[in-house]
């Protein structure tokens, strides 16, 4: 009897400790990973960086060196069922699983849920938030502005009047701006592939971690 007690506050204990140490790794004190590589030749001018909502076209390919360091913490932020929101969100699952992101999504299912469910990323204290959908475009426009400590990656979409902490990557057919700006006659649902989605968020994401926000990357 007095072995199987033993074993019984030893089980325990063991379920005690992994108990302790499958707690969120998002709760433990972090900072900004370095990111790894660097941008290559024609995606900016280092002699005359981007001004603030600059609008740049990068060269193709031109971000594909620059790479999240290890224990990168990223929020998928999201709203919609459309085609197009679909799009970019397997592209950001895609991305994450191939860089070895830590990512978490937070999904607005209703107009109602916009703000605080933004709000809701940003407690969460991640190195970056991606935003797909275009009905969260006018929340951010608003949002952002009061959380100049997070950076923001939009695709897909632009804020008509960014701060130094939104950057927006887009392409022909991607010209929703929100603020009473609405969807353009340019806009092409068609045109939202996932070469376009991959792309624009490896350069949005390549801009953000080589310290070049605040404005729009055009994909050509």
């Amino acid at each position: 009897m007095p072995v199987r007690r033993r074993s019984a506050c030893a089980l325990a204990t063991v379920f005690l400790l992994a108990g302790c140490n499958s707690s969120d790794e998002w709760s433990q004190p972090h900072a900004v990973p370095a990111p790894v590589g660097a941008l290559g030749s024609g995606f900016v001018d280092p002699s005359a960086p981007p001004s603030p909502e600059a609008t740049i076209t990068p060269s193709p390919g031109s971000w594909d060196d620059v790479h999240p360091g290890k224990g990168y913490r990223v929020v998928l932020l999201t709203a919609g069922t459309d085609a197009q929101t679909k799009t970019l969100v397997t592209a950001v699952h895609d991305w994450a699983a191939a860089e070895k992101v830590s990512l978490k999504t937070v999904t607005a299912d209703a107009p109602s849920q916009y703000v605080d469910k933004a709000t809701e990323a940003i407690k969460l204290a991640p190195d970056l938030i991606i935003s797909a959908g275009n009905a969260l475009v006018d929340p951010l426009a608003v949002i952002t502005a009061n959380h100049l400590d997070r950076q923001f990656l939009v695709i897909g979409a632009e804020l008509a009047e960014p701060t130094a902490n939104v950057t927006a990557a887009t392409w022909a057919g991607a010209s929703y701006r929100g603020e009473g700006l609405g969807t353009s006659t340019s806009f092409d649902p068609a045109s939202f592939t996932p070469a376009h989605a991959d792309a624009a968020l490896r350069a949005g994401a390549a801009a953000v971690l080589s310290r070049h926000t605040g404005i729009v990357i055009w994909i050509s």
